[in-house]
């Protein structure tokens, strides 16, 4: 593991400061030798994965960034349940693995938002497929007003800009309580700035919630920016490189960490790192 160097941020208050802790978090998810090999359509195969071994801690936000198909986006599907491993151990808070969890949220590219529902609607569609009761019938409010969309209740999906979309999919995500929160690529159909935007607005969200992240992107400077951990694969098969920790004082911010000579630095590692293996991140 490389040292990272600390960035001092020094508009924030200091009691708004958050750190990564130098020791280790208590696992949640643990990957241990997991594989994954696809079977072709003229009977060959082909290994996406090839003994991945990763442990993220409760309340970790963790990045997974590496050259397109290396895996990443098959390691988030095993965790969620809607693909099956080939070799290897996956658990969740100590218990296997085994199909779709609703101790699991995922957020994908696409907000994937039912238009005929109200954004009220669809936060609340998990709670109504799972049969659960509403024991809180306040607690969807609240959702509401953690991810900014508080009066937007009543409106639909055609009716909120791409990223208020992308926070009713994730507030949706976060419906059901989840112990992590899943994340490929929410904001890679983006424009630039609307996606900077969001950065800042996930990391408030991830420091209000306190849920344990895995977010798969192709931005190194995103990675940088949102996670405690920074995983770096290698070409396919996936496996891990590096495992960078990031010890920067939150909350971050967009000016300040692409301004930082240290900031800069490390992504240029990173992609150093890549760039040695033939990877593509931006």
């Amino acid at each position: 593991m490389r040292h990272v160097g600390r960035i001092e941020l020094t508009a924030a208050k200091p009691a708004e400061l958050r750190t990564t802790s130098s020791k280790a978090r208590t696992p949640l998810v643990v990957a241990e030798g997991v594989a994954k090999t696809y079977r072709t359509v003229s009977g060959g195969n082909i290994a996406a994965l090839r003994a991945v071994d990763i442990a993220i801690g409760e309340g970790d936000f963790v990045c997974l960034v590496g050259p397109s198909g290396c895996g990443k986006s098959t390691f988030l599907r095993l965790i969620a349940g809607l693909d099956v491993l080939s070799t290897g151990r996956l658990t969740l808070a100590g218990s296997p693995l085994v199909g779709a969890s609703p101790d699991v949220g995922v957020v994908f590219q696409s907000a994937t938002l039912l238009p005929w529902l109200s954004v009220y609607e669809n936060v609340r569609l998990p709670l109504r497929i799972g049969g659960r009761r509403d024991s809180d019938p306040g607690r969807t409010q609240r959702l509401l007003a953690m991810v900014g969309l508080a009066g937007f209740e009543d409106k639909y999906p055609y009716e909120l800009s791409g990223g208020m979309q992308q926070r009713a999919a994730i507030c949706r995500a976060l419906a059901r309580d989840p112990k992590i929160l899943l994340m490929d690529e929410p904001f890679g159909a983006l424009d630039a700035l609307t996606r900077e935007r969001m950065n800042v607005e996930l990391q408030r969200i991830w420091l209000a919630s306190q849920k344990t992240v895995l977010l798969i992107t192709h931005s190194i400077g995103e990675s940088v920016f949102l996670g405690d951990r920074v995983v770096v694969m290698s070409q396919r098969p996936g496996r891990v490189l590096q495992d960078f920790r990031i010890d920067l004082p939150r909350p971050r911010t967009f000016e300040q960490t692409t301004s930082d000579p240290e900031y800069l630095r490390l992504v240029r590692e990173i992609r150093a790192l890549l760039d040695s293996t033939g990877g593509d991140e931006a």
